[in-house]
């Protein structure tokens, strides 16, 4: 009959006597100490110490780098808002001078007038005048303040006049 466990050997007596054997010589026995070469510590931690310190001072250059960035970003942003303000304060002075009250009262000063009559045209082409050119006079101007328009009389008030006497420490009176 086959079959497919192994079979166990059986040792012959010599195990016990090679189990003796490699336990006598596993005991502990005092060993003579020899000298082993040490690789010097000194330059690994020179090394190290090298390194780390390279590390911390590249971090503080980083920092002051980034801190100096920093300011020179704040100041050009208020360098932008210093000269939006400039440029919205100068467009508001060149509409106020081009107002068109503002440009009246400089021709008015110049004693220049709109003419009543129409002037005459000049064709470039030809060189010639057509119709009738007159010159404008002082009492052509126009008025720049026109007078407003009047309250119609139904909505007008009559103005009411309190008179209020001083009291006899000097204080005007108090209704009560």
């Amino acid at each position: 009959m086959s079959s497919t466990a192994p079979q166990v050997r059986r040792l012959p007596a010599i195990a016990p006597r090679l189990a003796q054997a490699a336990l006598e010589r596993a005991r502990f026995t005092v060993v003579p100490r020899t000298r082993r070469s040490r690789a010097p510590r000194v330059p690994f931690v020179t090394f190290v110490s090298i390194i780390l310190l390279a590390g911390v001072v590249g971090l503080l250059l980083f920092n002051t780098s980034m801190q100096q960035a920093s300011f020179r970003a704040t100041a050009l942003e208020q360098q932008a808002t210093d000269l939006g303000a400039q440029q919205e304060a100068l467009e508001m002075d060149i509409q106020a001078l081009r107002e068109p009250e503002r440009v009246a009262r400089a021709a008015q000063e110049l004693r220049m007038v709109i003419p009543a009559n129409p002037a005459g045209v000049l064709h470039l082409g030809s060189g010639k005048i057509s119709g009738r050119p007159t010159p404008a006079s002082a009492s052509d101007s126009i008025p720049l303040h026109l007078p407003g328009p009047q309250k119609p009389a139904v909505l007008q008030r009559p103005t009411v006049k309190v008179k209020v006497g001083a009291g006899t420490d000097g204080a005007p009176a108090s209704n009560r």
